[in-house]
């Protein structure tokens, strides 16, 4: 009783109680003193509620002339009547005011939620005449009260709910949907769930669908009371105070060369890649401070509005909590909206939108509507691909989790940049010096060498220059700059891994993660099942749980791993087809009818091949998936994390062999067996292996890898966008076939449009990740024979991000803003992917490449024998050194001659024809010392910058230690204030030091 006089006396003593609502706000700037500091919190806190009961106290104002004055006889009777009347009426209006605030001012806990259905209008308030009889005057008052306000409260619910995203009454907030279909016999669950939904706090309201009659809706609103309690049950970190910005002694000695370095800035054109800051909404809780929610302290938190105190992605995650973990039968495990959906009780389960996404009217004259329009004006329209990511509206609207995928992809996007342009540098050095490489032009103008026939029956003799277009296309590739780009994207890839982790510590501080753990998981439906009868304590709850014994998930995990191999020959065993294939269309293109063809026969069978390669890799993807969900259900994880990473290590594993094995053969493999002339190897004594063309394999390589990475980015992309715009389309039309019209898809309510949207995908960010991992791996495991990769994944990335942004905001449904610290396994893999980069380029340029015979030839036999490699013409008839002579006659065919050939071999008139050469020994012990020193070379300078880098900044670590110190501070002395103001209240007497 005494907090709520205290509050009456709060409202007693300002001036002007009969003020409109905006003259109220007006007020809010003033400082007033310490002891009036709890009044204006509050008049700050709940300025409408200020507004609504402003008439009780206009008699305040008029309370002075009710002091007794000289009367006349005939006119005492009558004072003495008005006098006690309106002291009736004071003592109705304080008691009133007293019932007021024990509902808006008082505990948090008790009565509030309630819905007021009085208000008044700001035009009520004016200057009446002191004479009037008060009474009078509040009775009417209270009477437009019920009427006027009421009819507007009334039209304003209407609208609120037509849109979507209120329940009827106009006043709650939809925080989560669940739909399920009225012919499902699973009626008892479902009730029984929605009772103890209920039960925990929850407020459901059904709603029927609009385009079918057989679908239901159901609405639910989590209240005041249930979002503060299981936000303290969650550790919820939520904004208690505004942060003070730490300056330590170093800025403050570059003060002045920081207020120069700014000025400067501000002469220089804007970065146009920055969003405005006036296109984004100011988030006020990445400026604050933050603390796990606590009832007890509720007072330390800046509770503006409580509608708003928690975000619509915290309220959906909270709902999603509760829905997680209410029973629907009685039973260990039968509780969870996962079971209920796999067994068909209810259809989807998923948090609304904020509305539509487009507007009649431009942002930049209306505003957005909401944080959706706001996401696809200044984020996913294409328009915006030259824009950084609004990333803390991302995390705002879908979660951390999702957040940290766009970040984590535009931070790959921006780190490709430099690697992209080095690539492009390289390109282009061979491109200018293509015509004056010493090889080209000696292959070019070899027009009396012939070389020997490449394949059985079909192939003539050809002369060397007629290979002079793959000379100077392998030179674009293979060129001076080859090792220094492969040494450079060794570095680059770890730069960006180490870097990552810095961003990434800079993310999880700014968005409130540091502190953030995971919540104990819940067991599989199908793990529980399985293992039902043996259990065994948890060591984190000390509950009782099913446990999986090491002799069953041993036995189970070996049978996955076999399953796992014998994928991986069916991936060889396609290979070997394409191989089987390239044989058998080798000599059916060089007997071709069209002259173009049988001329370039080789690069008809790399093409065709390349084709039904990625034509295979595309089929077998799909046998893939469902033979990893076979075998990771198989091994029964634990946890859907569990199930989550072993599912995509499965996946990445498949993906990454079926992609990569063909690249693997060509690069390592094709050549190399194929035997020498008079002396082929052949495949079952039928097919003659194939040969390196006479200016090399890389050519393969190339034409491998970049016909690959565009179809399959191709692929991506039209599956990530078109495929749901095209059940979108679909879904529409079966909605006009059954008498809906377009017009009338406007006017559905939000929850339905979003039901007519597509699901995410059932892994998740899984599919995201996988795509994005393994452009990572052809960007650097083969960037040796293919310097445009890092291009090619940058210009895919600039589309990548603005069609997941696309998707996720307009043809999704919105997904759970669930919260996460990291990428998970993914990091792992890049750093396997990373090293494994470093081997195959040291092979690549090695084996594949001709560097290390050129490196060998110039410093050994070339004319600058001992004098160093200083220039091209060091290599000077490397082309014929380089070349083999075989005796025509020897192949029975009619021919006489000589012919060339590519190998270090002895000529048919030596004294042991056609053995390897000096030179052959020479090129190979060089080829294995450049792997070991180029291996240990670079994965000592990955060490060395990885050991330089720490994984988080020095100057976050000194924020961090200083904020946590504040916080503690700021949490005592307001601790402290309470009590004080407290004591103050309850009339005690008043001490300094703590209470």
């Amino acid at each position: 009783m005494v907090h709520h006089s205290g509050s009456i006396q709060c409202f007693r003593q300002q001036k002007g109680m009969n003020t409109s609502k905006s003259e109220t706000v007006k007020e809010h700037p003033l400082k007033p003193s310490r002891r009036s500091m709890p009044c204006l919190t509050q008049s700050q806190t709940h300025p409408q509620s200020l507004s609504k009961h402003s008439s009780f106290l206009q008699p305040n104002r008029v309370q002075p002339q009710l002091q007794p004055q000289p009367l006349s006889a005939g006119s005492s009777a009558t004072a003495v009547d008005v006098v006690s009347e309106r002291a009736k009426v004071m003592e109705t209006l304080e008691n009133n005011l007293l019932k007021l605030s024990n509902t808006e001012y008082g505990d948090p806990f008790l009565d509030v939620g309630k819905d007021k259905e009085t208000y008044t209008h700001d035009s009520e308030h004016g200057n009446y005449d002191a004479r009037t009889d008060q009474s009078l005057l509040i009775q009417n008052k209270l009477t437009r009260q019920k009427t006027e306000p009421r009819t507007k409260s009334s039209l304003k619910s209407d609208s609120m709910a037509s849109s979507g995203l209120f329940f009827k009454d106009g006043k709650k907030r939809i925080d989560y949907i669940l739909v399920y279909k009225k012919s499902s016999p699973q009626v008892e669950k479902r009730s029984t769930f929605e009772k103890n939904l209920r039960a925990e706090g929850l407020m459901l309201e059904r709603e029927p669908a609009v385009t079918n009659s057989d679908i239901m809706f159901i609405k639910i609103h989590c209240p005041w009371e249930t979002l503060c309690k299981y936000a303290e049950r969650m550790n919820i970190r939520m904004p208690f105070r505004k942060k003070c910005y730490y300056t330590d002694w170093r800025s403050k000695t570059m003060g002045s060369l920081q207020r120069n370095i700014r000025e400067l800035k501000s002469w220089l054109p804007r970065n146009p890649m920055k969003l405005d800051k006036e296109a984004l909404p100011d988030l006020e809780e990445t400026d604050c401070y933050t603390a796990p929610f606590s009832r007890a302290r509720i007072h330390h938190f800046t509770i503006n509005n409580k509608d708003s105190f928690f975000s619509n992605s915290t309220r959906s995650r909270i709902v999603h909590h509760v829905l997680q973990r209410t029973k629907y039968e009685d039973g260990k495990s039968k509780m969870g909206i996962n079971r209920l959906l796999n067994n068909g009780t209810y259809e989807a389960a998923f948090p609304p939108h904020e509305g539509s996404h487009k507007s009649r009217h431009p942002i930049k004259t209306h505003g957005a509507q909401n944080h959706r329009h706001l996401l696809y004006e200044r984020w996913a329209r294409w328009g915006m691909w030259y824009k950084y990511q609004p990333l803390d509206l991302i995390r705002r609207y879908f979660g951390e989790k999702i957040g940290l995928y766009f970040a984590w992809l535009g931070w790959y996007t921006g780190m490709l940049i430099p690697a992209a342009l080095v690539g492009l540098f390289v390109f282009l050095y061979g491109l200018f010096t293509m015509d004056s490489s010493q090889v080209s032009k000696e292959i070019c103008e070899a027009n009396e060498t012939i070389m020997c026939p490449m394949c059985e029956r079909n192939c003539t003799l050809q002369k060397l220059n007629e290979s002079c277009i793959y000379a100077k296309v392998t030179h674009l590739f293979d060129n001076g700059g080859t090792v220094f780009f492969a040494i450079f994207m060794a570095i680059w890839a770890t730069v960006f891994l180490e870097f990552w982790k810095r961003r990434r510590a800079v993310l999880t501080y700014d968005w409130d993660l540091i502190d953030w753990e995971d919540e104990e998981e819940e067991l599989r439906p199908q793990f529980e099942a399985k293992y039902s009868q043996v259990e065994r304590v948890n060591p984190i709850t000390g509950k009782p749980e099913p446990f999986q014994p090491f002799p069953d998930k041993l036995s189970r995990l070996m049978v996955s791993v076999s399953g796992i191999f014998f994928m991986i020959s069916l991936v060889l065993t396609a290979v070997f087809a394409v191989v089987v294939y390239r044989l058998v269309a080798m000599e059916q293109f060089a007997s071709f009818k069209w002259y173009f063809i049988k001329k370039y026969w080789q690069f008809a069978t790399s093409g065709t091949g390349v084709c039904i390669n990625f034509m295979i890799i595309m089929s077998l993807n799909v046998v893939y998936e469902k033979v990893a969900y076979l075998l990771t259900d198989l091994e029964h994880p634990r946890t859907e994390s569990e199930w989550e990473n072993s599912f995509a290590l499965k996946m990445f594993l498949f993906q990454f062999v079926n992609l990569n094995s063909s690249i693997f053969y060509i690069a390592f493999f094709l050549g190399r067996f194929a035997g020498r002339p008079g002396k082929y190897n052949k495949l079952f004594n039928r097919w003659r292996l194939e040969e390196c063309h006479p200016s090399g394999c890389l050519i393969d390589l190339c034409l491998q890898m970049g016909v690959i990475m565009v179809l399959k980015q191709m692929w991506n992309n039209f599956m990530e966008l078109g495929y749901p715009l095209l059940q979108n389309w679909w879904s529409r039309r079966k909605m006009k076939r059954r008498g809906q019209s377009v017009e009338n898809k406007i006017s559905l309510p939000q929850w339905e449009k979003d039901w007519n949207l597509q699901p995410m995908n059932l892994h998740g960010l899984m599919d995201e990740y996988l795509e994005m991992v393994l452009q990572f791996g052809f960007t650097t495991i083969f960037v040796a024979a293919f310097p445009l990769a890092p291009l090619l994944a940058l210009l895919n990335n600039i589309i990548e991000i603005r069609l997941d942004a696309y998707k996720f905001v307009t043809q999704w449904r919105r997904p759970m803003p669930a919260r996460a610290t990291d990428i998970g396994i993914w990091y792992g893999i890049l750093e396997g992917i990373g090293v494994l980069a470093v081997i195959t380029n040291a092979f690549v340029i090695a084996i594949t490449s001709d560097y290390i015979p050129r490196f060998v030839y110039a410093y050994k036999y070339g004319p600058c024998t001992d004098q160093g490699y200083r220039q091209e013409k060091c290599l000077k008839g490397y082309v014929n050194s380089s070349l083999s002579v075989f005796d025509l006659s020897e192949l029975g065919m009619g021919y006489s001659g000589y012919c060339r050939y590519r190998d270090y071999r002895a000529p048919p008139w030596s004294s042991t024809p056609y053995e390897f050469t000096l030179q052959f020994w020479h090129v190979l012990a060089a080829r294995l010392a450049f792997i070991i020193v180029f291996e240990h070379l670079v994965f000592g300078i990955k060490s060395f910058i990885a050991y330089l880098i720490p994984d988080i900044p020095k100057d976050l670590c000194d924020r961090m230690r200083r904020e946590k110190y504040l916080v503690q501070e700021m949490m005592y002395e307001a601790e402290l204030e309470h009590l004080q103001r407290e004591r103050k209240k309850n009339g005690k007497q008043y001490h300094h030091e703590w209470p």
